[in-house]
């Protein structure tokens, strides 16, 4: 019994004596000494787990941001007062202009500058942060859109032309690179001596003035030009900036910002591709009143070139415009210039149905003795060459005293020259004759008539249009 006790009693004190003796041995246990490769080793490894931070910053960044704490999906200051966004643009082009499509392609930098104290962070050295696209989509950004604007871009090459820098006071500027194609109501009633006011538009999609407030950032100065823009057929005048409401029956009301720019037409091309050849045709249509009304194929042919010509360039002229219901300037040009080609023809079918009138009042008062001289200018128009049906060797020339040759023929004498060549020797010096003699008075009016009106009316074209 008793050694039993004995026993349990040691048994007791054994399990409360060994786990503080297996302690008290671990401390004591001297930690294993490394060698002096294996300690630079361990600072190495030590030394990169330092540096090697891409896991930690982005972290790091969220905390320092607050990003994981707040809601951004609410715009900075909800319920108190709307937030003011301020807006600069710095252009680096206008690609293309068209009027077919009466719009314009514009790319520029579009920045937007705003406070969101959710964003504040400590800095002693008081610099801000930049960060590239991958951060907006965890913040909250204005929701700027281009009305009017038929399709935009936003750059992407290399990564998205995007950037955001955050101050440590929480004021943030948010830049982006954009294309925009957007609509130009275009006046045409002056082309092509016309000036086009365009304008792009910006404002808030889904804020209104109560959630959001627009303004130019540096006002008038808040909108920069490249000094190297131009454009083919237009040089751009003035740039301004300005600002106004819209309103919208279902949502209210909206600030938005215009960027306006004047362009005037340069009108050299024009003059080269459309005025001057329309001159030409006009003038040359004038040549026919210097030709004898007898030469029926010359001034037919000349009056149809001219007229097909002109209805040529009207038609090359409508292609390259849009179809608008009014007249345009240059209509006006054409289609006066078209009317006096026209009337050139018209004038020549009067000359020659009024001519064949009096020709016929001749023959039957007796007062034309012969159809002599009609047939030798009608010949001489043709070929110049006078032409008889009953005989080729009858007639030498135009000229009413022809009985000197009538008596040589009769006599026998005989030439060595053919009879046409004959003919044509007595023509030159008639010529100038027979056609102011066979020149119809119409004719002499519209010699000075048709160039007087046509200078008038360019007078007054050019006078009222530039």
């Amino acid at each position: 019994m008793i050694l039993a006790s004995q026993l349990v009693i040691f048994t007791c004190i054994w399990i409360i004596v060994t786990p503080n003796a297996f302690a008290a041995a671990e401390i004591k246990k001297p930690r294993p000494c490394c060698s002096s490769s294996m300690k630079q080793t361990c600072k190495q490894e030590t030394r990169m787990r330092k540096d090697d931070s891409t896991k930690v910053r982005p972290l790091k960044y969220k905390q320092l941001l607050h990003i994981e704490d707040d809601d951004f999906a609410m715009r900075p200051g909800f319920g108190v007062s709307p937030v003011p966004v301020g807006i600069d643009v710095q252009i680096e082009s206008i690609d293309n202009i068209s009027e077919v499509n009466m719009d314009f392609t514009m790319t520029f930098y579009l920045r937007h500058y705003w406070k969101d104290e959710r964003l504040s962070f400590p800095s002693k050295t008081n610099k801000s942060m930049t960060f590239d696209h991958r951060l907006i989509k965890k913040i909250w950004v204005p929701d700027i859109f281009f009305v009017h604007s038929k399709r935009s871009f936003i750059h992407d090459t290399t990564v998205e032309n995007i950037m955001l820098r955050v101050y440590p006071d929480g004021n943030i500027l948010f830049s982006v690179r954009i294309t925009v194609s957007a609509m130009c109501f275009m006046d045409f009633s002056r082309f092509p001596l016309d000036t086009q006011n365009c304008s792009l538009e910006l404002e808030s999609y889904a804020y209104n003035e109560e959630d959001l407030m627009l303004y130019w950032k540096h006002g008038n100065m808040s909108l920069n030009t490249d000094d190297h823009i131009s454009l083919s057929q237009f040089f751009i005048e003035e740039f301004s900036a300005s600002s106004g409401f819209a309103f919208y029956s279902s949502t209210g009301w909206y600030n938005r910002l215009f960027i306006n720019f004047v362009l005037k037409r340069h009108i050299f091309f024009f003059v080269l591709q459309t005025y001057f050849p329309a001159i030409l045709m006009v003038m040359l249509s004038w040549v026919s009143f210097w030709i004898d009304q007898r030469a029926v194929p010359a001034r037919v042919s000349l009056g149809i070139t001219t007229v097909l010509t002109m209805s040529t360039i009207l038609s090359g002229v409508s292609a390259s415009m849009p179809q608008v219901s009014y007249i345009k300037a240059v209509d006006v040009y054409l289609w006066v210039s078209s009317l006096f080609v026209f009337l050139s023809v018209i004038e020549y079918a009067a000359v020659n149905y009024l001519t064949t009138e009096e020709e016929q009042k001749l023959f039957q008062t007796g007062k034309l003795s012969g159809t002599y001289n009609i047939d030798a200018a009608q010949a001489m128009a043709f070929d110049g060459c006078y032409h008889d049906s009953k005989t080729d060797m009858d007639q030498t020339s135009f000229s009413p005293h022809s009985e000197e040759d009538s008596m040589r023929r009769s006599t026998g004498s005989l030439s060595t020259d053919s009879p046409c060549i004959k003919r044509r020797k007595s023509l030159r010096g008639h010529v100038g004759r027979i056609i102011l003699e066979n020149n119809h008075v119409i004719d002499t009016y519209s010699r000075i008539l048709f160039p007087i009106v046509y200078i008038t009316f360019n007078l007054f074209y050019w006078s009222i249009y530039v």
